[in-house]
């Protein structure tokens, strides 16, 4: 069930932020159910640009509308970069996202990151002196 309070319900946005795409994901509180999804390449044909803030702001935009819609006023955030043995850090997309929410009129409630970290899992790629180019 999702958590009902006097104006409105809540909903949990998953944002999946790398250097090549953005992707969001709205579901409930519980995270079971999907309410809005949007990826870079939904937005624009060209590659290198499924990961542009502008592209990110559009994206949230759309999600923004198809939320309302569903009754949702505020949001949970949580930022996902892709993690592991690749990079920690989200991508240009996530914080043009997350704003691109707030000025929808979206009301943001936590914002948390998702990262996985390993805890020695497998061995980052490119040996010991790393890789030469």
């Amino acid at each position: 069930m999702t958590e009902t309070t006097t104006t409105g319900r809540w909903g949990i946005a998953h944002i999946y932020a790398s250097f090549n795409n953005t992707i969001i994901t709205v579901t409930d509180l519980t995270g079971s159910e999907t309410i809005a999804k949007s990826s870079g390449g939904m937005i624009t044909k060209t590659q290198r640009d499924e990961s542009s803030p502008y592209i990110a702001m559009q994206m949230a935009a759309n999600v923004a509308e198809q939320v309302k819609e569903k009754g949702i006023i505020g949001l949970h955030i949580k930022v996902r970069a892709p993690g592991g043995t690749q990079q920690r850090s989200p991508g240009p997309g996530a914080q043009a996202v997350i704003r691109s929410f707030a000025r929808a009129g979206i009301r943001i409630g936590r914002i948390e990151d998702a990262t996985p970290v390993p805890h020695d899992g497998t061995k980052a790629p490119g040996g010991r002196r790393g890789r030469r180019v």
